[in-house]
């Protein structure tokens, strides 16, 4: 857990495999191939390109604590992949270096009407669904893949075929961790990685490599005595620095559980329909995050700003047309759903009585037969949270 940077990790693929014949140069300037990567990086949108060996021997220890304590609750592959997550060898044989790029996902408000809705306007504002600011554009993944790809193509040009494979919150690989020992930032006591000069708003991507490239250094960590990420914790999910009990984690709650969300949890929850942010807006090294200029993490639907009853009031084929080749599809219309239901239950207790409380008890209750059983459960519950 926690090997993402704004998100939760997920389960995409990963792609770019070719076999390394054996016929490098060895007498090649290494240091300035790694300049030329972090130049051909950055004209492809990453904003820093770092190196790493492959030894996870400390972070191996993490995880394994981390475990046992099941934290990591229904994310079985977690566990399941045993060594290869903290053994980059064992992934992908022949791996002796990772290069670790980031990319800024932070889309700037669209038109004068919506500049002034920031984050914490939409969490105050019970009638509205708060979306993860990561996934208010295209699916990352796809992005972010294609220009490792990308990346490695142009290395492929230009030392011949090597062997590497590419990945992007996909497959095992402790993403925090290497970049983090790239010099890419360092991990933030909500476990996430932060930079300097971009906080935590940004995703990670890697490329496990049989090159000798040399080696960064990691940076000082900058967190000092500061602990408002996990005081600004909603459901108390951080429960040390740099421990996260994923089953309490909104994200988690949200994106990644596929059964009915823990009743106690609930309310806590609010109006978080689609991941959650709270740590990273809290975080002092944010106001260092920089908006990012890529057209396809910019804002669709609306989704910064939009209301529960327009969300609720979207039938199936509606949510795969609006959401098509975003990251919000993967959890399907059902648990869409049932989220809608418990921050609609949230904004019926925050309102009591107030426009539109009673728009949203019309449409929970016009929905309840067709429901499925999960969402029904859900959305019994929130209307027992309003008080007619």
């Amino acid at each position: 857990m926690g090997e993402t940077s704004g998100k939760m990790a997920g389960s995409g693929e990963d792609i770019g495999i070719s076999a390394r014949d054996g016929s490098s140069d060895r007498t090649r300037d290494w240091h300035a191939l790694a300049v030329s990567i972090r130049d051909w990086g950055r004209e492809l949108g990453f904003q820093s390109v770092g190196f790493s060996d492959t030894d996870l021997s400390v972070a191996e220890s993490g995880l394994s604590a981390w475990l046992a304590k099941g934290f990591h609750g229904e994310l079985d592959y977690m566990a399941r992949h045993g060594s290869k997550r903290t053994r980059p060898g064992e992934l992908h044989a022949g791996t002796i270096r990772v290069i670790s790029a980031r990319m800024n996902y932070l889309a700037a408000p669209v038109g004068a009407a919506t500049a002034a809705v920031g984050p914490a306007d939409v969490l105050n504002s019970p009638h509205l669904a708060y979306i993860s600011r990561y996934a208010l554009g295209r699916d990352y993944h796809k992005v972010i893949r294609s220009r490792l790809q990308t990346l490695a193509d142009r290395i492929d040009a230009e030392v011949g075929p090597f062997g590497y494979r590419v990945f992007t919150d996909s497959a095992p690989v402790m993403e925090v961790e290497l970049a983090r020992k790239s010099g890419l930032g360092w991990r933030g006591k909500h476990t996430l990685l932060l930079s300097r000069e971009a906080g935590s708003s940004f995703f990670l991507g890697e490329i496990y490599t049989d090159l000798p490239l040399p080696v960064d250094v990691p940076i000082d960590e900058s967190c000092g005595t500061c602990s408002r990420c996990i005081s600004a914790c909603p459901t108390g999910a951080i429960v040390a620095p740099y421990q996260l009990d994923a089953r309490r984690c909104i994200s988690y709650l949200t994106i990644e559980l596929k059964g009915a969300i823990p009743e106690d949890l609930r309310p806590l929850i609010g109006n978080r329909v689609y991941g959650c942010d709270d740590c990273q807006l809290e975080c002092p090294w944010n106001k260092f995050a920089q908006v990012s200029d890529e057209p396809d993490f910019r804002v669709r639907n609306g989704l910064d700003h939009a209301e529960l009853l327009s969300l609720w009031a979207w039938g199936e084929k509606d949510f795969r047309a609006k959401l098509a080749g975003s990251a919000i599809l993967r959890i399907g219309f059902e648990r869409w759903r049932r989220n809608l239901a418990v921050a609609m239950g949230n904004a019926l207790h925050a309102l009591q009585g107030r426009a539109p409380a009673q728009e949203m008890v019309a449409a929970l209750q016009s929905d309840r037969e067709a429901a499925s059983p999960m969402v029904r459960e859900h959305l019994d519950w929130a209307l027992t949270r309003y008080d007619a």
